[in-house]
């Protein structure tokens, strides 16, 4: 199902009714308004078998955009940029990416809560869906932010409990420690959103900085004969293009037909968001995942200056442009016109 591009009124509209803090009721839309937008589409999601499916029980593959760490890149996520998001990209799903450590969530944990329940409102009122990311990421045991991760993810899921559009990832890239320790990590945490929120989806963080074990010299057969004991989760898989060839691409591949996996970050540049561009591995991913509908979100919506930041070293500062291709690198480029191809949200 093709999207269609609210009028400028209604896009104003949207805009007011989402800078309410207050949650709208149990099962209310989760725009309030524009009835083509994927979030009002497709509704709350819901886990079925090993796909992520709307609320008609038809399996959809999501397709959006990661923002930076929020400690640097808070100016790139304006009303502007998500406009352009939104309506000139047709993103389906905003990442937001808070960071734990790094100057994030630990030094201000009421400051940062309060920007994520900000941008939750502003992907709402643009009819995306809002992924929580705790990016954790050093130390890369995520049960050092244990207590941390249930105070925050407490709060989001007590506030944000009604709406339809929500995601939430609990661990960014686990590293240094093997499956067993991330499964108690989400088993300890899963029951504290559930408290408050039982029916959003909830992304679980696998070894080997979220590769499914490959980086680590394993493979998701760690996941497949240890699973979460939870409902309605998925396991998350990164790549980047120009690093993670066929054994990544081969694991994905795999792993998609056993468990519920939806990639949260990728990159068509090297491991480090930086260096050149692998278009043509890039390409294999991005086939296979509309093939097997996996979700993906792309790293990353700023102007930082390494090559796997879409815009143009300065964009954010001087305020864009935001649409069109003006401001963007090459990765830019080639992200927003995979976005932008018709959507296929099956409503019957």
């Amino acid at each position: 199902m093709r999207r269609i591009v609210p009028t400028l009124l209604a896009c104003a509209l949207v805009s007011a009714l989402g800078l309410s803090l207050t949650p709208p009721p149990a099962g209310a839309s989760a725009t309030g308004a524009a009835a083509n937008t994927p979030a009002a589409v497709n509704g709350r999601l819901k886990v079925c078998g090993v796909k992520l499916c709307n609320q008609h029980g038809e399996p959809v593959q999501l397709r959006g955009m990661s923002s930076h760490g929020l400690q640097w890149y808070s100016q790139c996520l304006t009303d502007g940029s998500l406009d352009a998001l939104a309506h000139d990209w047709n993103a389906d799903v905003l990442r937001i990416s808070l960071y734990v450590q790094e100057g994030g969530y630990e030094t201000d944990p009421r400051g940062f809560t309060d920007r994520v329940h900000r941008l939750i409102e502003m992907a709402t009122a643009r009819g995306m869906y809002a992924l929580v990311d705790w990016h954790q990421l050093t130390p890369g045991d995520p049960n050092h932010n244990l207590e941390r991760a249930e105070t925050f993810f407490t709060e989001i899921a007590r506030r944000h409990r009604g709406r339809t559009n929500l995601l939430y990832d609990i661990a960014n890239e686990p590293n240094g420690v093997g499956w067993s320790r991330i499964k108690s990590y989400a088993e300890r945490l899963i029951p504290a959103i559930r408290a408050h929120d039982p029916d959003t989806p909830i992304l679980v963080g696998t070894h080997g900085w979220s590769s499914l074990g490959v980086s680590d010299g394993r493979d998701e057969r760690d996941v497949l004969d240890n699973p979460v004991r939870a409902d309605n989760i998925m396991y998350t898989f990164h790549f980047y293009a120009a690093s993670h060839g066929q054994e990544y691409l081969s694991a994905l591949d795999r792993a998609s037909d056993r468990i519920p996996v939806f990639v949260t970050e990728f990159g068509t540049q090297e491991a480090s968001g930086d260096g050149p561009d692998d278009f043509g591995r890039a390409q294999q991913y991005l086939d296979l995942m509309a093939r097997k509908k996996i979700s993906w979100v792309n790293w990353n919506y700023s102007d930082d200056h390494r090559s796997g930041a879409v815009f143009e070293p300065g964009t954010c500062g001087s305020g864009g442009p935001w649409a069109g291709t003006a401001s963007l690198k090459p990765a830019g480029i080639g992200i927003r016109d995979r976005i932008r191809t018709p959507d296929d949200f099956p409503t019957d």
